[in-house]
């Protein structure tokens, strides 16, 4: 297995993935929509995607991480936003690899750490997110506000 930072040659390889997560978290299949979405975060440098390949260059899985900033800490941080390993690569180690990956990002642009969140009946990766070194945060609240357009 390989890990690599996916650029527009690996577009279609992680929409693929992408579309697959959110069809996970029980939304629509949207390959087009997702195609448009990764291509515009690529091309805008939005966010940093690493690719879990096989020994044929086929994708496993993806992480995407999207950058933040502390004002408290005056620093980079980043946002682990979305991480997924196809059905038939789990319980290879897959995500660990990408979480590893992800943690050198964070020290390669002198980063603060990295945040993320989880369904709380996501226990598998509740579990992986512990294996790898993540704390539960029980010292802020997380709100969320939504706007009618979404």
């Amino acid at each position: 297995m390989k890990i690599i930072q996916a650029t527009l040659a690996e577009l279609e390889q992680a929409a693929k993935l992408f579309n697959d997560y959110r069809v996970f978290y029980d939304q629509e299949p949207d390959i087009d929509g997702a195609l448009k979405f990764i291509n515009e975060r690529m091309k805008n440098n939005e966010s940093v995607i690493y690719l879990a390949l096989d020994e044929n260059n086929e994708a496993m899985g993806f992480v995407q991480l999207y950058p933040l900033f502390t004002s408290v800490g005056m620093k980079r941080m980043w946002l682990l936003n979305d991480l997924y390993v196809d059905i038939i690569h789990r319980k290879k180690g897959v995500a660990e690899k990408l979480i590893e990956k992800s943690k050198e990002l964070v020290r390669e642009t002198g980063a603060t750490g990295m945040a993320l969140e989880t369904q709380n009946e996501n226990h598998p990766a509740k579990a992986l997110y512990k294996k790898t070194g993540w704390f539960l945060d029980d010292m802020h609240s997380y709100f969320y506000w939504r706007s009618d357009k979404i």
